[in-house]
């Protein structure tokens, strides 16, 4: 069941005016480098904790999520609430913040108190959660993600029923640059193609790594991920995927010579693609018309 929150229809004026003294409450709260030195809650390598303690460029990642003022935001690792606090500043209406490092959650309890009823702090694992039951559409996700599961989670978002509205996230630089790129490029491939099919990306701005505590050894990237309401071309997602391992799994190679098992340039030539062409050099639209041929064998 979606968590109730509270309806209180106040006049514009009057929201406005509690929305403006609550985004002074929260600038007025200790910084957050002296919470965290209170309560003793240092980041933990297993967890891939890194924390922002720059309120200026944690209110510029809530704006880069913006409309916030409709829906239901779910922050997924809030943490001591760093982006939590931007998200309500910002002008976030309803926020939903995930944690399951127990030393954080009594931080952010006290922001909760602050906040109510704009705020829900929930100690849990977002693996384990379903999203979409958690609040009132639309729903987006903004998130600050370890490195070593970014593209499992996104690609588990995409499937999403009903479809989230937005996922804007902080990933490592390189995989926000394969998520976004374009034909020919050198970060063109399997993880651009299968998200491009499922949603629309885009690259916002990168976060220099010395804006963090502690200091990870690369530069991070804020991408905004919008999924489709269905996938861009109609094709098998699964036989898609073998397709695009057995083009780029060696990516320096002609395509005559890849698909050489499936027909080679016969099959290529029926799907109108150059059998001499290389794998980072063609569309989407055409691995999908590849596909569906190998799929329903008339080549």
């Amino acid at each position: 069941m979606p968590i109730e929150f509270t309806r209180i229809d106040w006049p514009v004026q009057v929201l406005d005016n509690f929305m403006s003294e609550l985004s002074q409450k929260i600038l007025e709260m200790q910084p957050l480098n002296t919470v965290i030195q209170e309560h003793q809650l240092f980041p933990k390598r297993s967890l891939g904790q890194n924390f922002i303690f720059d309120i200026n460029l944690t209110r510029k990642i809530a704006r880069s999520a913006k409309p916030l003022d409709t829906g239901t935001v779910i922050e997924i690792g809030a943490g001591p609430g760093g982006l939590t606090r931007a998200l309500l500043i910002e002008g976030a209406s309803k926020v939903i913040a995930i944690e399951k490092d127990k030393r954080a959650i009594k931080i952010l309890r006290e922001l909760e108190e602050i906040a109510k009823p704009r705020l829900k702090v929930i100690y849990a694992d977002a693996l384990e959660l379903s999203l979409v039951e958690l609040g009132k559409e639309p729903i987006q996700i903004v998130a600050n993600l370890p490195f070593n599961i970014a593209t499992n989670l996104i690609f588990k978002w995409l499937e999403s029923t009903p479809p989230l509205s937005a996922i804007t996230i902080m990933i490592q630089k390189e995989v926000a640059n394969r998520l976004c790129a374009q034909p020919g490029s050198s970060a063109y491939g399997r993880l651009t193609l299968m998200i491009n099919l499922l949603a629309e990306t885009d690259f916002l701005f990168d976060v220099p790594a010395s804006a963090f505590m502690p200091k990870p050894k690369v530069i991070s990237s804020m991408v905004q991920v919008l999924p489709r309401k269905k996938p861009l071309f109609k094709t098998d997602k699964f036989a898609l995927q073998k397709v695009l391992i057995t083009a780029f799994n060696q990516r320096r190679k002609m395509l005559r010579s890849s698909f050489k098992m499936f027909g080679g340039s016969k099959l290529l030539e029926k799907a109108g693609i150059n059998p001499e062409e290389r794998p980072e050099n063609l569309t989407l639209e055409a691995f999908c018309t590849l596909t569906n041929l190998i799929e329903s064998n008339r080549f």
